[in-house]
């Protein structure tokens, strides 16, 4: 369960986010002051913070900024003060968006599903791992080379590429119809037999024997899949 903080210290407003929060399928803690709201933040694994302005001892504006310092997880400001001056502030010091009370519950439960589901999308993105190792092989995606029992082998960059591609999402079937366009593109010229021909020569790379490859493995009227 995905579990959001609130940093409020109106008791009916904070009680209020935490019933929706909770209907929608969320769990969520409750801080009343900016240095609570601080300790809990870092001290624990949230989706996302709803972050009051007016708190007593740090304010919303210093909070978020020294929120942003460790945390990259979304974080809305809800508050009373309505100028765009705040506004800007707001986003200036790392907020993600900002509502204005009295708001509507369901906006708001709206907003905080939205910019978690963003969120969780880039973040997967970017957790492609940087190195694979499997067995005797290495792939450094940093300097885009590829090493066999410590000897690199070299690629052209479809085939490094379609290799990675494999390589980070294992044990998962890909049809060479997927393949292709996730690699060459919908528009690029050529048929699904390049992934053929390409997977047949990284195999000639990495393979001890291509008849009976240990990491792409065939998966007959269906495609390929990198065993891990």
């Amino acid at each position: 369960m995905q579990s959001v903080l609130i940093i409020e210290d109106e008791k009916d407003i904070a009680a209020l986010e935490r019933d929706y929060l909770e209907i929608n399928g969320f769990k969520s803690d409750i801080a009343t002051t900016g240095e609570e709201g601080l300790k809990l933040a870092t001290a624990n694994s949230y989706s996302l913070i709803l972050l009051d302005l007016m708190l007593p001892g740090i304010d919303g504006f210093a909070l978020c900024e020294k929120l942003r310092e460790t945390l990259d997880v979304p974080i809305l400001m809800v508050t009373a003060r309505k100028e765009d001056i705040d506004k800007i502030r707001g986003f200036g010091r790392g907020a993600d968006d900002y509502i204005v009370k009295p708001f509507n519950p369901n906006e708001l439960i709206a907003r905080v599903k939205a910019h978690i589901s963003r969120y969780d999308r880039l973040t997967k993105r970017d957790k492609k791992p940087n190195e694979i190792h499997m067995k005797n092989l290495t792939v450094d995606h940093g300097s885009r080379r590829v090493f066999l029992d410590n000897k690199e082998k070299i690629f052209t960059a479809k085939e490094y590429d379609l290799l990675y591609f494999l390589a980070s999402n294992p044990n998962i079937v890909f049809t060479k119809e997927h393949l292709f366009e996730q690699i060459w593109g919908y528009d690029a010229i050529g048929d699904n037999t390049t992934v053929t021909v390409h997977i047949r020569k990284i195999r000639e790379k990495i393979e001890e024997n291509p008849s009976l490859p240990q990491f792409i493995e065939t998966i007959w009227g269906v495609g390929y899949r990198f065993q891990k």
